[in-house]
């Protein structure tokens, strides 16, 4: 955010850090639970791997009260995406072909690769839940699609893009400008993206 005002970005760009870890204890999440979400939606909680989710469900919720042109997300979401894609190239999906363009566009700017997944929603169906609006998690495969699924649920309609990093925040070896350990894989291309929107 720092950079973005330090380079003079003339879009209003509002950020929402949702964080989460996987500690148990006796409140934490259990197989089973009904979740409300931020709006209202219920959530069944098949997997409690699959909290992540959960917490940026809520920042999409929050992104969709303010006066948006577009929503970005990014996050270490699924290992699916790093079993797809390796850890060099990020996935992006979404619901909005010119913001994913525009996207890929900034990717490819920065040299912070993204590979486009359909948003298939023939998939949805493995989210559907008997006893709650959804589940939290799909089927044993295109768990990066059933993911972004799950997100789009939360954005309202709103042109959407996420990025899904978990195969490349972290590096094994230092290679073109990435050092070896945790990249920050994203930041440029957001800065980027942020740099040259318009409406």
């Amino acid at each position: 955010m720092t950079v973005l005002r330090e380079l003079g970005c003339r879009a209003q760009v509002t950020g929402f850090l949702m964080c989460t870890d996987n500690m148990p204890s006796g409140s934490a999440l259990r197989l089973g639970d009904i979740v409300v979400m931020r709006g209202g939606k219920t959530v069944e909680v098949i997997n409690t791997d699959a909290e992540g989710r959960m917490v940026m469900g809520d920042a999409l919720v929050l992104a969709t009260e303010e006066p948006v042109d577009a929503i970005v997300d990014v996050a270490t979401l699924t290992g699916a995406a790093m079993r797809t894609l390796g850890t060099e190239i990020a996935a992006v999906l979404g619901n909005d072909a010119a913001l994913i363009d525009r996207v890929k566009a900034s990717a490819e700017r920065v040299d912070e690769p993204v590979w486009e997944l359909p948003l298939a929603h023939r998939y949805r169906r493995e989210l559907d839940s008997p006893i709650a609006d959804l589940r939290n998690m799909g089927g044993a495969n295109a768990g990066s699609i059933t993911a972004a699924l799950f997100l789009e649920e939360f954005v309202d309609g709103r042109p959407w893009a996420h990025i899904d990093i978990a195969g490349t925040a972290q590096s094994w070896s230092a290679a073109g400008w990435r050092n070896h350990g945790t990249t920050g894989f994203g930041a440029r291309l957001l800065i980027d993206l942020a740099l040259n929107f318009s409406a």
